[in-house]
């Protein structure tokens, strides 16, 4: 039997590396002509440590009503046997992911306890319940969970995460080089998103998230926050809407947004602002700052660019290049504040902005430490391919001393630049090659 071959070689690793540990490690195959057919029936057999390989079906035709409800920790679940653009199918089709008792409210659910889990290279769709919040993925208390290489569309819920108001839950939610799009429900607008994360802390890096049926592109009450490397567009509401809750009531319940594309469609027919930080309901606060770190940002709108809605929100922009995308909007906002936010929270330096935007005077940034410019046409390459690496005449470099980047713990390794990468579409990285003057905006080259 295959397993026995496998046992053996590990008993051979175990025995020559005096790593006793590998003897429970095994790979479950799942798939046509693989000892399982369903991947539930393939998790109930796995042990921690495991690595469930699920093969795709003929013509690739979906694994049905899949609904995995995982507390075992140090799982991987990974597909096999197509590339990187093409990816096992999995649909949620007909099932109610209600959350009820043993009942995931997702097709994949990582449960309190379940830590060190990584999902990598599925097509998850068509997840759905009565209430409009079934989810592609659910990440619930869950630490250490990883997301990598998936494309997840048309749930209600692209992916949900939730801690349980301590420092412990939801730790380190790690979503990379994933399509996430077209989630939501028109049956309860706007309460659905893309994404809508909570828990201690979350990093999104390497993705291509877009068209949010109803909700924002990315809803987020994670004590941290980061957003790193990603093109986020086309919502129907914000592309980032970072509000409150018992995890945000804690100091430093910081967000950063580094080196992302970020686009706002001008077909977009609900709130235009760009960026919410700030508070969405109830009276828990939100005591953090959110840092905007060379990101390339176009909006057609007068709308701000970043909204602050209480009075401990505070805001950094720095290295950023925002403009309009050659539409010549003019009386365009920068910074607005809600309820209780305060302008005068917000600061930054070396942001290059079109002429039509406003420099407000409460605001500490400096005109003679930001550019302002003014073009006739798209400074981009081609908008129309995804293309927003600038055109030779709107290069602009900012010393490298003249920045201060904020702490991004989990991200860099050691001595790495924060500006160590830049998106590729769609859903990849390449590195960044910066000299003595890194060029403003998502891309030095």
């Amino acid at each position: 039997m295959w397993m026995d071959k496998i046992r053996t070689k590990l008993f051979l690793a175990a025995f020559i590396f005096g790593t006793p540990i590998l003897l429970s490690a095994e790979t479950i195959e799942v798939g046509p002509g693989k000892d399982f057919a369903r991947i539930e029936e393939a998790y109930t057999k796995a042990k921690p440590g495991d690595v469930i390989l699920v093969y795709p079906r003929l013509d690739n035709i979906p694994y049905e009503k899949v609904a995995i409800f995982v507390r075992k920790k140090n799982l991987t679940f990974r597909a096999s046997g197509f590339g990187p653009m093409k990816k096992v199918l999995i649909s949620g089709k007909g099932f109610e992911y209600s959350g009820k008792g043993n009942t995931p409210r997702a097709l994949f659910q990582f449960n309190k306890g379940a830590d060190n889990c990584t999902l990598d290279g599925f097509e998850l769709t068509e997840a759905h319940n009565n209430t409009h919040n079934g989810a592609g993925v659910r990440i619930n208390q869950a630490n250490h969970v990883t997301i990598r290489n998936c494309n997840i569309h048309n749930n209600d819920m692209g992916i949900m995460s939730n801690g349980n108001g301590t420092s412990q839950a939801a730790i380190n939610q790690i979503i990379e080089n994933c399509i996430i799009h077209h989630n939501g429900s028109y049956k309860k607008p706007g309460y659905n998103h893309n994404l809508y994360l909570g828990g201690t802390s979350a990093t999104v890096r390497f993705c291509d998230i877009h068209h949010s049926l109803t909700g924002h592109n990315v809803k987020s009450r994670a004590h941290y926050t980061r957003i790193l490397y990603s093109y986020i567009h086309n919502s129907s509401n914000r592309e980032f809407d970072l509000v409150n809750s018992v995890d945000t009531k804690r100091k430093n319940s910081d967000a950063v947004l580094m080196g992302n594309i970020i686009v706002k469609s001008p077909k977009c027919k609900g709130n235009k602002t760009v960026i919410h930080f700030g508070r969405d309901s109830g009276t828990s606060d939100h005591d953090g700052t959110i840092f905007l770190i060379h990101n390339t940002i176009i909006t057609p709108f007068i709308s701000p660019i970043l909204m602050l809605s209480t009075a401990r929100a505070k805001g950094v922009l720095t290295g950023n290049f925002i403009c309009d995308g050659g539409i010549k909007q003019a009386n365009q906002c920068i910074v607005a504040t809600h309820k209780d936010g305060d302008m005068g929270n917000v600061r930054g330096t070396h942001n290059w902005f079109d002429r039509g935007f406003t420099l407000q005077r409460d605001t500490a940034l400096p005109a003679k430490k930001n550019y302002f410019g003014q073009h006739a046409s798209s400074p981009f390459v081609n908008q129309e391919t995804h293309n927003y690496r600038p055109k030779a005449s709107f290069k602009k470099g900012i010393p490298l001393n003249a920045i201060k980047y904020p702490r991004c713990p989990g991200t860099l390794k050691r001595g790495e630049s924060p500006l160590a990468w830049q998106y590729v579409h769609p859903a990849g990285s390449e590195k960044r090659k910066i000299k003595q003057k890194p060029m403003l905006g998502a891309y030095d080259k």
